[in-house]
C-alpha cells in the first residue's frame, strides 16, 4: 500500500502579544519616575530656597545618567540579552529610590541629586532595552505605531506623577512645621516605589520572554555587523532629535507648575470654580483646594494630553506616514508656543498644556525611525539614540536660566527651536543613509 506524503505545515508566526504587554508595563513605570523627578523641582525650590535654574539641576542629574550609561547599556544587552538587562536595571532603580530616604533625612541637595542620578541609571538601562525590544516584536513597517502605543502607557505613568506629587509630596511649606518636615514628605512615596520595583524585578526574573539576540535581517546581511554605527546619518540625527525633544519635554514639564503660578488671575478663577468639588475630594485634599492643588491638576493635563495624542497617533499612523505626522506636530508645537509667548492667563496655560499633544508621538517616532534598517546593529543604535536623553540635563537648566533673566514667555524661544528640528527630521532627516558622518 503506497503511503501518501503530505506537505509540511507552514510555521506559524510567533505570538508576541504577552511580551509586548509585559514590556509595555515598564514604559508606564519609567514614564512615571521620569516625570516624578521633573516635578520635584518646585519641591526642592521650597526646601532649599533655590532659583529656577538651580532647581532644574535635579533634571540635569537625572539625564546625566543617559550620557554616561546609554552606550554601556547597549553593551550589556549584547552580552546578557534584553530580559536580563531589564532585570538588572530594575534592581538598580530600587537602590536609587532608597537613596531618597537618607537624602531627605540629611536635607542635602547634593544627596537628592545623587539619588536622582542612581535611579536614572536604572531607568536608562530599562529604556535602552525596552524601546528596541518593542520595535522588533513584529514587522518593521509597523514599528513606529507599536512603539507609539507602548509610549502611550509611558504617558499614563507620566500623567500620574503630578498627582502623586500634589497629594503626597507637594505640601504647602507654610502649613508644615519646618524645612525637615517638608523634606521628609519625600520618603514615604520613594519607599513604596522601591518596594514595587523590587517585586517587579523578581517577576521579570522568572517571566518567560522570547530571547531576541539579533534584530531582523537586512539585505546587507552580516556585513552590517562590522560597520560603525556612527556612519548612519538617520541614527545620529535621531540622537540629536531625542536630545532636543527630551530637553523641551522635560523643560516644559519641570517648569509647568511655576509657570502656572505666575498666571495669577486665571489660577484664582480655577480655584473658585473648583470649590464645589472640595467636599467630594476632601479625602485627597484635606487642606482644601488652593493654588497648589489647582496647578498640580493643570500640570497633570500636560502628560494627559500627551497620552491621548499617543493613542490617537497609533490610529492615525495607519493612514498617515509616521515621519509626516512628526513634521506636522512639530509645526503645531511652534504655533502653540508662539501664541503662548504673546498671551497670558488661560490661553497661555492651555498653550503649554496642549504642547503635550504636539509632543505625543515624537519620542517613539524618532526612535523607531532612527533604528530602521540597522539589522544586527539595532542594540548599538538604541544605545546611541538613548544617549540623546541627556538633552534633559542640558535644556531644562538653560530654560530655567532664561526664565530667571527674562521671564517664562521669552524662555519659550528655546523649545520653539527644538520643535523646528522635529520638522526637519520628519521631512528629511529620517531617511536611512549609510554615508559617513563627519
Amino acid at each position: 500500500m503506497a503511503l501518501r506524503s503530505t506537505p509540511a505545515a507552514a510555521p506559524s508566526a510567533p505570538n508576541y502579544l504577552f511580551p509586548f504587554v509585559a514590556v509595555t508595563a515598564l514604559f508606564c513605570i519609567f514614564g512615571f519616575l521620569t516625570n516624578l523627578n521633573s516635578n520635584l523641582s518646585p519641591k526642592l525650590e521650597d526646601i532649599f530656597n533655590l532659583s529656577h535654574a538651580w532647581s532644574n539641576l535635579v533634571t540635569s542629574a537625572w539625564f546625566l545618567a543617559y550620557l554616561i550609561f546609554s552606550v554601556p547599556a547597549a553593551k550589556v544587552i549584547e552580552v546578557v540579552g534584553y530580559k536580563r538587562t531589564i532585570v538588572i536595571s530594575l534592581f538598580v532603580m530600587v537602590a536609587g529610590a532608597l537613596l531618597f530616604v537618607p537624602a531627605a533625612s540629611l536635607i542635602s541637595f547634593p544627596f537628592f541629586l545623587t539619588a536622582s542620578f542612581v535611579l536614572a541609571t536604572g531607568v536608562c538601562g530599562l529604556q535602552t532595552a525596552a524601546n528596541p525590544y518593542v520595535s522588533i516584536l513584529g514587522p518593521e513597517h509597523s514599528a513606529p505605531a507599536r512603539l507609539t502605543l507602548a509610549q502611550a502607557f509611558n504617558s499614563l505613568g507620566t500623567a500620574l506623577a503630578p498627582i502623586v506629587v500634589g497629594v503626597f509630596i507637594l505640601t504647602d511649606p507654610t502649613k508644615v512645621r519646618d524645612q525637615a518636615a517638608v523634606a521628609h514628605t519625600v520618603q514615604g512615596p520613594y519607599i513604596a516605589i522601591a518596594c514595587a520595583l523590587l517585586m517587579l524585578g523578581f517577576v521579570f526574573m522568572f517571566m518567560h520572554l522570547p530571547a531576541i539576540t539579533a534584530a531582523r535581517s537586512t539585505k546587507d546581511g552580516d556585513a552590517l555587523a562590522g560597520r560603525n554605527i556612527w556612519t548612519y546619518r538617520h541614527t545620529v540625527l535621531a540622537m540629536v532629535g531625542i536630545f532636543l525633544y527630551v530637553g523641551l519635554e522635560i523643560a516644559l514639564a519641570a517648569n509647568a507648575i511655576k509657570f502656572f503660578e505666575t498666571q495669577g488671575e486665571a489660577i484664582n478663577n480655577y480655584i473658585r470654580a473648583a470649590q464645589p468639588l472640595a467636599h467630594a475630594v476632601r479625602r485627597f485634599y484635606p487642606q482644601g483646594i488652593g493654588e497648589k492643588e489647582v496647578v498640580a491638576v493643570l500640570a497633570f493635563c500636560y502628560p494627559l494630553a500627551m497620552m491621548i495624542g499617543r493613542f490617537a497617533g497609533t490610529v492615525l499612523m495607519k493612514a498617515i506616514k509616521a515621519h509626516k505626522l512628526l513634521a506636522a506636530l512639530g509645526v503645531l508645537g511652534v504655533v502653540l508656543l508662539v501664541v503662548g509667548m504673546s498671551s497670558t492667563g488661560h490661553l497661555a496655560i492651555w498653550c503649554l498644556i496642549l504642547c503635550g499633544l504636539a509632543n505625543s508621538i515624537m519620542y517613539p517616532t524618532i526612535f523607531a525611525l532612527g533604528i530602521a534598517e540597522l539589522g544586527p546593529l539595532t542594540s548599538k543604535g538604541s544605545g546611541v539614540i538613548t544617549l540623546g536623553n541627556v538633552g534633559g540635563a542640558v535644556i531644562p537648566p538653560l530654560f530655567g536660566l532664561i526664565a530667571d533673566k527674562t521671564g517664562y514667555q521669552h524662555a519659550f524661544l528655546l523649545p520653539i527651536a527644538c520643535y523646528l528640528f522635529m520638522v526637519f527630521y520628519g521631512l528629511s532627516g529620517y531617511k536611512p543613509e549609510s554615508n559617513a558622518v563627519a
